[in-house]
C-alpha cells in the first residue's frame, strides 16, 4: 500500500503548495503556522495509504496563510485533489444547522430554555427507556423534565442516533427516523415516538438532535429547511458550491469516499447509496449532514465564525451569540464516562453544536489546540476549527472512513508543532 501510494504520488506531483513567507507575516503575531509541513504531512499521508487524497487550507490574520493538496480525489478517474473538488462534509454540517437555529433565537421566536414541545408538540410525552420488557419492547418511564431547545443545541436531550444496544434503539430500528424516505416533519414525528435514552441534562449523547434542530428551523421560519439554509447562509456568504441536492454534472468533481479495511487498505465506497439520496429525488434534507461543498465554500463558513458572525459586510450572526455557541455548557456534574467519545476530542467540553476546548492538550497523545477554539468534524475524517485567540481558521479536507483521528492528531501537529502549548498568547 505504501509502494502504491508513493506511485500515485509520483504520478500526480508532491502537495501543491501556497504559502506566506513567515517573514511576510504581520509583526507582532504570536504564531504562524508551518505552511510547508502541512504540505509534507499531506504528502506522507497520501505516500504511505493513510489517504488517498486531502487538501487544507488555513486563513490567518485576515489572510489566506496556505493552501496545500496531495494525492487524488478519485483514483478510479486518475483525477487529482483540486482546489475546486467537492466533499461530503457529513458531521460538518452540524454547526450550519446551529447557527440557522440560533438566528431564529435573535428574532425571538423562541428561548433557549423553552421545552421542545412547545414548539413541536410531538415531543410532549417522551419516556425514558430503562430496560427490555419479557415482550421484547423498552420499559418506559417519565423523564425527570421534558428536554429543552438547549438541551437539543448540546446533545444532552437523551435522544438517540440508533445502532447501540441501548433499549431505546428498539424502537429507532423499527421506526427509522432517518430514512431519506422521510421528509424531516415524518422524522420528527417518528422521532418523538422513540425512548430517550437517559433523562434530559445528565448525558451527553450525540444524536439525531441535530436533525430535530432543522425541523425546528422549518417550523419556525415557514420555510423548507435547504431553503432557510440557501438564502440566509449561503447566499448571503457567497458559498455557492454548497448545497444539500446536487445536479448530476458535479460528478466530476466530487471526491470518492474510501473505506480502510482491517489491514488499512482503502477501497472507494459505492456511490449508489449516495447517489440516490443527492440525485434520486429522495425527500429528506437531514440537519445533521448532507452538505456537499469545497474546502473555499466551508472557509467562508469558518471565516464568518471568526469574525463572530459576520463576512464581507453581511452579518449572519450577533458576536454575542457566536460567543454563546462557543462556550462549553456542558453541566460539570457529566462524568466523562456520560460524555460518550467527546473526550477523545480533547480537553474540553461542548457549547451548542460545537466542541469547545477549555484547557491547553494533557499529553502529547491529545490533539494540539489553543485553549477558546470551537470545532467540529465529519464522518469521513473531514475537521475544521476556529482558533480565535490565533486569529485563524482551518478546514482539512479528505474521504476517508472509518473516521480517523489519528490523521487529525498529525494534521494539527503540523500546523501547531508537536510541543505547542495550547495556552493563548498574553
Amino acid at each position: 500500500m505504501i509502494k502504491q501510494g508513493m506511485a500515485l504520488a509520483s504520478a500526480f506531483g508532491l502537495a501543491a503548495c501556497a504559502s506566506v513567507p513567515a517573514s511576510d507575516i504581520a509583526s507582532g503575531s504570536a504564531f504562524a503556522p508551518d505552511c510547508p509541513a502541512v504540505a509534507t504531512f499531506l504528502d506522507s499521508a497520501v505516500t504511505q495509504g493513510r489517504t488517498v487524497g486531502a487538501s487544507a487550507l488555513i486563513w490567518k490574520d485576515g489572510r489566506e496563510l496556505c493552501f496545500e493538496r496531495a494525492g487524488l480525489a478519485s483514483r478510479e478517474d486518475d483525477r487529482a485533489f483540486e482546489r475546486d473538488t467537492l466533499v461530503q462534509i457529513f458531521s460538518m454540517t452540524k454547526p450550519v444547522t446551529g447557527i440557522a437555529l440560533m438566528q431564529l433565537w435573535e428574532q425571538g421566536r423562541f428561548g433557549l430554555d423553552d421545552p421542545l414541545y412547545w414548539h413541536l408538540p410531538e415531543y410532549r410525552n417522551l419516556k425514558v427507556a430503562t430496560g427490555i420488557g419479557s415482550d421484547g419492547e423498552p420499559v418506559l418511564r417519565d423523564p425527570s423534565r421534558p428536554p429543552t431547545i438547549r438541551d437539543v443545541l448540546r446533545h444532552t436531550a437523551g435522544f438517540t442516533y440508533g445502532g447501540s444496544q441501548e433499549p431505546a434503539d428498539v424502537v429507532w430500528e423499527r421506526l427509522q427516523p432517518l430514512s431519506a424516505d422521510n421528509t424531516l416533519a415524518e422524522f420528527s414525528q417518528k422521532m418523538a415516538q422513540v425512548p430517550l435514552l437517559a433523562d434530559p441534562g445528565t448525558r451527553w449523547v450525540y444524536s439525531a438532535s441535530v436533525d430535530v434542530q432543522a425541523r425546528l428551523v422549518e417550523v419556525l421560519s415557514g420555510m423548507a429547511f435547504d431553503d432557510y439554509v440557501a438564502a440566509h447562509i449561503f447566499t448571503p456568504l457567497g458559498m455557492t458550491d454548497s448545497a444539500w441536492k446536487r445536479d448530476s454534472g458535479d460528478l466530476d468533481r466530487l471526491a470518492r469516499i474510501y473505506v480502510a479495511d482491517e489491514n488499512g487498505a482503502l477501497s472507494p465506497m459505492p456511490r449508489e447509496a449516495w447517489l440516490n439520496a443527492n440525485f434520486a429525488g429522495k425527500p429528506m434534507t437531514m440537519g445533521g449532514a448532507g452538505i456537499v461543498t469545497t474546502v473555499d465554500d466551508y472557509m467562508r463558513f469558518a471565516r464568518m465564525l471568526l469574525n463572530e458572525g459576520e463576512l464581507d459586510g453581511r452579518r449572519i450572526l450577533k458576536p454575542e451569540t457566536i460567543r454563546l455557541m462557543s462556550t462549553d455548557m456542558l453541566d460539570p456534574r457529566i462524568p466523562a464516562e456520560n460524555r460518550m467519545w467527546l473526550p477523545t476530542k480533547g480537553t474540553g467540553g461542548f457549547g451548542l453544536d460545537f466542541f469547545v476546548r477549555t484547557a491547553p492538550p494533557q499529553s502529547p497523545e491529545e490533539n494540539r489546540g489553543t485553549v477558546g477554539e470551537f470545532f467540529w468534524d465529519g464522518l469521513p475524517s473531514m475537521l475544521f476549527w476556529v482558533d480565535p485567540a490565533q486569529d485563524m481558521a482551518v478546514v482539512f479536507a479528505t474521504q476517508k472512513v472509518p473516521f480517523d483521528n489519528a490523521l487529525h492528531h498529525d494534521f494539527r501537529d503540523a500546523v501547531y508543532g508537536a510541543d505547542y502549548s495550547g495556552m493563548p498568547p498574553e
